[in-house]
């Protein structure tokens, strides 16, 4: 399920902080000075089961002419429009501000459920004070303390009722694979799924509201049958760069949640951008496939060695996930398409894969007796049985006698180990390491 969160609220209230604990590492910068979250964050969080995406924005200034804050108020808004549920965060410790009230002004218009959440509430004394926050016209407050984690429990309970838990068991394969053109404006999305489809098909338009669903096309042409699932009609009459990079993401989300795998297309002459790889990287936390298409090739001034060197580039860019499809193809041309079709069927195929134990065991056991795990504080670490797990996402357990004894270069090993010899190319792979 599709699911967006939206943290927003006035400057130096502890939203990059809440943002933080809610993904469990420290992706977004935090001071005591107001005005740090210009740019937008974004991520992956889980309770309970339930996944979902999470926006941290910029604190929320209304009526200023400071270039910073004009756009930051641009970007809350874009966040509010975009996300399902919203957390309003302020702050116990200064009370109510002419900011706040400004902020609850423009969350009471919104249609969106609003979690009015008093931060800094760490004590009985503070527990109290909340209730002052009452008068900003909401039913239900929710007290935390972004630094230490109270109360959140309560607030994620609240937030995450509407979904659905997330089921863990691996489809039968009877469903039609869905795919996701991703990527920013102006890459050739749009000409990409005419080319496919042989069709001009009006995605587009500059009329602000009418691109707020992404684009499904039914494909089912030379014995391929799939769905498309096209972002390309991310457009609004204010052309201005970073509201289209802020609207491209938020797209590119909602569009990978619904895909099995993600065709990210990316610019030629502009190669990958930090947007990209954050796209690429919240696709890879999601277990989707990947696949990267390099358009306009046909323009970009070529010489010997050109595509394996700009390969080479490119995946100094995405590492450590390096075991990704990349093709060089020309949209407008129609060069390789089709090829880029055939590998994006190839990734669908290594996420559905299934290895039986029987053969999993007499490959990994034979390179585990190979390069055994380092002995840990005098531990003879030993791996004795590994087994796939029944997940969308392909995830491996290896049973053990001491798991945390386990470290990253190991894991590394392991996962080289099953890549190298069954084909998983494209796609994530998540290692468990269990007591035996």
């Amino acid at each position: 399920m599709s699911y967006t969160v939206a943290i927003v609220g006035r400057p130096n209230v502890g939203k990059s902080t809440f943002f933080n604990r809610l993904l469990e590492q420290r992706k977004a910068i935090v001071d005591d000075v107001s005005g740090v979250t210009r740019d937008r964050q974004y991520g992956v969080s889980e309770w309970c089961g339930k996944t979902f995406n999470v926006i941290d924005t910029g604190g929320f200034v209304p009526n200023t002419e400071d270039i910073f804050e004009k756009e930051i108020r641009k970007q809350v808004k874009i966040a509010i429009d975009e996300a399902d549920a919203i957390i309003f965060m302020v702050d116990v410790a200064v009370g109510i501000t002419d900011l706040d009230e400004a902020m609850a002004d423009l969350l009471r218009r919104s249609k969106k459920p609003v979690y009015l959440t008093v931060n800094k509430v760490d004590n009985g004394q503070r527990e109290f004070e909340a209730s002052e926050f009452y008068s900003l016209g909401f039913d239900t407050i929710y007290t935390v303390s972004s630094l230490s984690g109270t109360g959140s429990g309560e607030l994620l309970d609240a937030v995450t009722a509407p979904m659905k838990t997330e089921d863990s068991v691996q489809t039968d394969g009877t469903e039609i694979p869905k795919f996701a053109i991703i990527g920013q404006p102006n890459v050739g999305k749009s000409s990409l799924l005419n080319a496919l489809i042989g069709q001009e098909r009006t995605i587009v338009s500059d009329i602000s509201g009418t691109t707020r669903d992404t684009i499904h096309t039914h494909y089912n042409m030379f014995q391929k049958e799939f769905i498309l699932i096209d972002t390309a009609g991310i457009r609004k009459k204010n052309k201005e760069k970073e509201d289209l990079e802020f609207y491209s993401i938020i797209r590119a989300i909602k569009a990978m949640d619904e895909a099995d795998v993600c065709m990210l297309v990316i610019d030629a002459e502009k190669g990958i951008t930090a947007q990209d790889v954050t796209i690429f990287s919240l696709a890879t936390r999601k277990g989707k496939g990947i696949v990267i298409l390099v358009n306009k090739w046909d323009l970009f001034e070529k010489e010997t060695n050109t595509a394996r060197d700009y390969e080479k580039k490119l995946k100094e860019k995405i590492a450590p996930f390096t075991d990704v499809p990349i093709l060089f193809i020309s949209a407008k041309d129609k060069t390789r398409i089709f090829k880029a079709m055939e590998t994006t069927l190839d990734v669908y195929e290594c996420k559905s894969r299934r290895i039986a134990t029987s053969k999993l065991n007499e490959v990994m056991l034979k390179a585990i007796e190979g390069y055994r795990a380092p002995v840990v504080r005098g531990h003879i670490v030993k791996i004795k049985y590994v087994t796939q797990l029944p997940t969308h996402v392909p995830s491996f357990a290896f049973f053990t006698n001491f798991p945390e004894d386990i470290k990253l270069p190991y894991r590394n090993y392991l996962e080289n180990q099953l890549r190298t010899h069954f084909n998983f190319k494209g796609v994530p792979i998540r290692i468990f390491f269990r007591k035996k």
